[in-house]
């Protein structure tokens, strides 16, 4: 039998993938050092299904065969898994709470923050590093954000996030050093929601 893969109806991954894959690398480290301040990814990739060209590029950095991921229901597609199975070789799990990395193209569906993995306090590395795929960084409730990578606050309007994601956000960040991480994509941009930081609606 033949242990050839067809790839014919898989999307291209990055044109280049090293380059593009560090570039993106390091714009991620820019969203996580610049809490709250978008970062376009210069590495577009193709949109895939339901999925928007930054949370692509996200997925082809961020997951590999070691990063256990979850998708919900809306991304959880055989377009999607094919791709992500193809280019990253990732495994993919039926519970959030399992997941290394998960995927939401539906925040107004995806799971409460407590059902995804927090960690431990021997190892809060552990934990659910969530891609939340939203409409829009500019047109959604201001909620103002302090804490590390932020010099005073920075005010950041989310669009499309179920009503009760602040209120668990803070309960989240209570629990520093356990809890989730959040990596927000909006088209080609990103940005970093780590659970050092503390918000104020």
């Amino acid at each position: 039998m033949s242990s050839i893969v067809d790839a014919s109806g898989i999307e291209p991954g990055f044109a280049n993938p090293i380059f593009d894959s560090q570039d993106t690398f390091r714009r991620i480290l820019d969203a996580y050092a610049y809490v709250g301040r978008p970062q376009t990814l210069r590495s577009e990739a193709t949109a895939v299904g339901p999925l928007a060209p930054a949370t692509v590029s996200a997925c082809l950095t961020l997951a590999d065969f070691e990063t256990p991921v979850w998708l919900d229901s809306r991304s959880d597609r055989g377009d999607v898994r094919n791709f992500l199975g193809f280019h990253c070789g990732a495994p993919f799990v039926d519970g959030s709470a399992e997941a290394a990395f998960a995927i939401v193209a539906d925040p107004t569906t995806m799971p409460h923050l407590a059902e995804f993995h927090l960690g431990t306090e021997l190892e809060p590395q552990t934990s659910t590093t969530i891609v939340v795929q939203v409409p829009s960084f500019t047109a959604g409730p201001p909620v103002r954000w302090r804490g590390p990578g932020i010099q005073h606050e920075a005010s950041v309007a989310i669009e499309g996030l179920p009503s009760w994601f602040w209120e668990e956000w803070q309960l989240n960040q209570e629990l520093y050093p356990i809890g989730v991480d959040v990596l927000f994509t909006s088209g080609n941009a990103i940005i970093a929601l780590p659970r050092s930081i503390s918000m104020e609606i």
